[in-house]
C-alpha cells in the first residue's frame, strides 16, 4: 500500500514539471539572463496553502532548485520544521545531474532529524528535519516536495519570490485555499516593480526573476525586494484562540491569554522588593532598583516551549530557577514591578543590529524578542531584561531606533524605541604622544564612549588581559605595526553611561625614514583605512542606520632633534552625510592635533552614493597626510 501512495505522488510530481515546463531538469535550458551572478535559480516553486479551519491548514510544496556552486546549496531550502502541532505527511527529494539524470534519491526517514534550536537552548519541543547531501559535481539540480499539516495558524508561511541574494527565479507560484470562512488578510509589497502577476486575491505567480546583488550600505532587502506576508483575523497557537483584526486585537490576546496568569510571585519575593524600594523616592528610582535585582539573580537561557515559543515561563517559576530567555526575564521584570506599583509593558520587537520594524500596518505573529516599556511621562524607557550588564534604560545596537509593539492592558498599540542621535554616539579619543628621532612612538590614550559606541567598546572590561592585548592589536588598532600594550585600565560608568578606556601603547618605528626625514601620521589612533567600493551602475539605495561623532585629540610631544619641514592645512568638509575638520598647530615642539568626524545617520538615493564615496576617499587621505621632520643636525 505505502509503495502505491509514493508512486501517486512520484506522478503527481512529474505531472506537475510536465505541465510547467518538460525541461526544467536540465541546466542548458535556463535562460541566460538567470544565470548572470546567481549561485542558484529556483526553476519551479509552487507553494499551496489550504486553510481548512480557523486552527488547521495544509501546506504542499513542489521545488525544484539549480545550484552552480558551494555557495549556493544552502539554497535548496530542503528542510522542515515539526513539532507536536505540525505533522509532516510526505517529504521526498530527488538529485538530478546538469541533463537531467537523477543520481539520488531521498525518502522522509533519509533525512537528517535534529532539535531545531541548536546549543545554548536548555530545551525545545521543535525539531527540523534536513536534508544532507554533498553533491560530487556542479551544477545538480533538486527536486523536493513536501506536505505539512499544521494544527495551528498563527504562522501563515510568506513568500519572497527572490529569495535572497545571488538567486533567480524561474517560476513561482504561491496560492491560498481558504475554505474555513475565517477573513485572511495578506498584504504585498514591491509586486508592482517586479511584475508579479496577481491572478485573485490570493493566487500569485512569478516569472523569470533575475538575482539580486547586495552592495555596502544597502537597505533591509524586504524594503526592495517583492515580499507577501498572510494572517487570519481569527487563528489558533496550539490550542489558544486569538483575534487578529488589528494589533489592538492582537495585544489584547497576548495580555489575557499568554501573559495575565503568569505573574504571581511567592511571597517572599514580593516582601524582598518592596523593602529594597521603600526608600525610593520615584518610580524610575523604583525600577532601577529592580532592574538591578534582576540582573544580579537571574541569567539568560532559551527555552523554546510552550506556545510557539510565545508564552513567557511562570515568573515563579523563573525565581525559582533563576533563569530564563528574553519572555519569562521580561515577564519576570514586569511582575516584579508590579509589586511596587510601577506601570510597565511587555513589549514585542525584532532584535537586531539592523534597524527591523514591527509592520504597524499590519498585526500578525511578527517579531523575535521580548524587552519591557516603561511609561515615562510622554516617552518611554527601554529595558533589555536578557542582559546582566546593560545599564538601565541602556538598548543601542539591537533594540534601538524600530516600531515594537507593546502590550497593554487594552490591547496592542505599535511605538518606536529610543533613538540615538549622531551627537550622542560619542567616542572621544585623547592622547598624549611622544615620538623619539628613530621614530618610536609611546602614547597615553584615553577613549570614551558614549550612545551607540558604549555598547561597542563595553564589555572589554570582562576579557581577560591577553583577549584584551588581541583585541586591541588585531581588532580596533590592527593597521598599527608592531603594537605593544603595556598598560590597560577600564572604567564603566553605567549611571552616565560612559565607558573609559586607558591604554599605554608602544610603537617601535612607527614613522618611517626617507632618506635623512621622518615621516610622520599624527592620526595615529582613529583613523579611516577602508572606503566603500566603487560601483559602475549602483542598483540600490544605502542607508547609514547610525550616525555618530568622533572626536580626536592628541598632543604629539616630539624629540628635540627633530624640527617640522611640512606640515598638514586645515580642512574643513561639509555636506549631508556629515562633516570633518581637521586642524593641526604647533607651539615650540609640540603638536596639537585636533580631528572631529561626524557621519549622519539616513537614507539616500542611490544617485548619492557616489558623492558619498568621494566623502570617505576625501576622508582617509586626509587621516593618513604626515606631517615630514627632518633633523636640526
Amino acid at each position: 500500500m505505502q509503495k502505491i501512495i509514493l508512486l501517486v505522488l512520484s506522478t503527481l510530481i512529474y505531472t506537475q514539471i510536465a505541465a510547467q515546463d518538460e525541461n526544467l531538469l536540465t541546466v542548458n535550458s535556463i535562460p541566460l539572463e538567470l544565470r548572470i551572478k546567481s549561485n542558484a535559480v529556483v526553476r519551479f516553486d509552487n507553494i499551496h496553502i489550504e486553510i481548512t479551519d480557523y486552527n488547521k491548514f495544509i501546506y504542499t510544496n513542489t521545488r525544484i532548485v539549480t545550484v552552480f556552486n558551494n555557495e549556493g546549496d544552502y539554497k535548496i531550502n530542503a528542510f522542515q520544521y515539526y513539532d507536536q502541532n505540525i505533522n509532516i505527511q510526505n517529504l521526498e527529494a530527488r538529485i538530478y545531474n546538469s541533463y537531467g539524470k537523477e543520481v539520488k534519491k531521498f525518502k522522509k526517514n533519509d533525512f537528517k532529524d535534529v532539535s531545531a534550536v541548536p546549543g545554548g537552548t536548555l530545551y525545545t519541543d521543535s525539531r527540523v528535519k534536513y536534508l544532507d547531501y554533498t553533491p560530487n559535481t556542479y551544477p545538480y539540480t533538486i527536486l523536493y516536495e513536501t506536505k505539512v499539516v499544521y494544527n495551528s495558524t498563527a504562522f501563515i508561511p510568506s513568500w519572497r519570490p527572490i529569495e535572497g541574494y545571488y538567486i533567480s527565479t524561474e517560476n513561482a507560484e504561491y496560492k491560498i485555499t481558504n475554505t474555513s470562512e475565517i477573513p485572511i488578510k495578506i498584504k504585498t509589497t514591491n509586486f508592482e516593480d517586479y511584475k508579479i502577476e496577481k491572478i485573485n486575491e490570493t493566487y500569485f505567480k512569478a516569472k523569470n526573476l533575475q538575482s539580486l546583488v547586495p552592495e555596502t550600505f544597502s537597505p533591509d532587502f524586504k524594503t526592495f525586494a517583492p515580499y507577501l506576508k498572510a494572517a487570519l483575523t481569527e487563528f489558533d497557537m496550539e490550542g489558544v484562540k486569538g483575534v487578529n483584526n488589528n494589533w489592538e486585537d492582537f495585544g489584547l490576546w497576548m495580555n489575557n491569554s499568554l501573559i495575565k496568569e503568569t505573574q504571581q510571585l511567592p511571597r517572599t519575593v514580593k516582601n524582598k522588593i518592596k523593602q529594597l524600594t521603600s526608600s525610593a523616592t520615584s518610580d524610575i528610582e523604583k525600577a532601577k532598583i529592580v532592574y538591578k535585582y534582576m540582573q544580579d539573580k537571574t541569567r539568560y537561557i532559551s527555552v523554546q516551549v510552550g506556545i510557539g515559543g510565545w508564552k513567557p515561563m511562570l515568573a515563579q517559576d523563573v525565581d525559582r530557577l533563576a533563569y530564563g530567555d528574553c519572555k519569562a526575564l521580561t515577564n519576570y521584570t514586569q511582575a516584579l514591578l508590579n509589586e511596587v506599583g510601577v506601570a510597565s509593558y511587555y513589549t514585542i520587537i525584532y532584535g537586531d543590529d539592523k534597524l527591523i520594524d514591527i509592520d504597524k500596518d499590519f498585526s500578525a505573529t511578527q517579531g523575535n524578542h521580548a524587552i519591557l516599556c516603561l511609561p515615562d511621562n510622554d516617552d518611554y524607557i527601554w529595558l533589555e531584561c536578557t542582559s546582566k550588564t546593560n545599564p538601565f534604560g541602556y538598548t543601542a545596537n539591537f533594540t534601538d531606533d524600530r516600531d515594537a509593539l507593546i502590550i497593554t492592558p487594552e490591547g496592542g498599540k505599535i511605538v518606536h524605541t529610543k533613538v540615538y542621535p549622531t551627537e550622542e554616539n560619542i567616542q572621544e579619543t585623547n592622547a598624549n604622544i611622544f615620538l623619539d628621532e628613530k621614530g618610536m612612538l609611546i602614547g597615553e590614550v584615553k577613549i570614551q564612549s558614549k550612545g551607540a559606541q558604549y555598547g561597542e567598546h563595553e564589555g572589554t572590561q570582562n576579557r581577560i588581559v591577553k583577549e584584551q592585548e588581541l583585541y586591541y592589536k588585531d581588532d580596533f588598532w590592527d593597521e598599527l605595526n608592531n603594537l605593544e600594550i603595556i598598560k590597560m585600565n577600564f572604567n564603566n560608568n553605567k549611571d552616565s553611561i560612559v565607558f573609559t578606556e586607558d591604554v599605554k601603547v608602544k610603537i617601535p618605528k612607527y614613522a618611517s625614514k626617507a632618506g635623512s626625514r621622518l615621516l610622520f601620521q599624527p592620526n595615529v589612533f582613529n583613523k579611516i583605512t577602508a572606503t566603500p567600493p566603487r560601483y559602475k551602475n549602483r542598483k540600490l539605495p544605502f542607508v547609514i542606520e547610525r550616525g555618530y561623532t568622533d572626536i580626536d585629540t592628541y598632543q604629539i610631544k616630539f624629540s628635540n632633534t627633530l624640527q617640522i619641514e611640512a606640515m598638514k592645512e586645515p580642512v574643513s568638509l561639509q555636506n549631508k552625510f556629515g562633516s570633518y575638520i581637521l586642524n593641526i598647530s604647533i607651539t615650540n615642539n609640540i603638536i596639537t592635533y585636533k580631528r572631529e568626524l561626524i557621519l549622519n545617520k539616513g537614507s539616500y538615493s542611490k544617485e548619492d552614493y557616489k558623492e558619498f564615496r568621494e566623502f570617505c576617499l576625501s576622508i582617509k587621505k586626509h587621516d593618513n597626510s604626515k606631517i615630514v621632520f627632518n633633523s636640526k643636525t
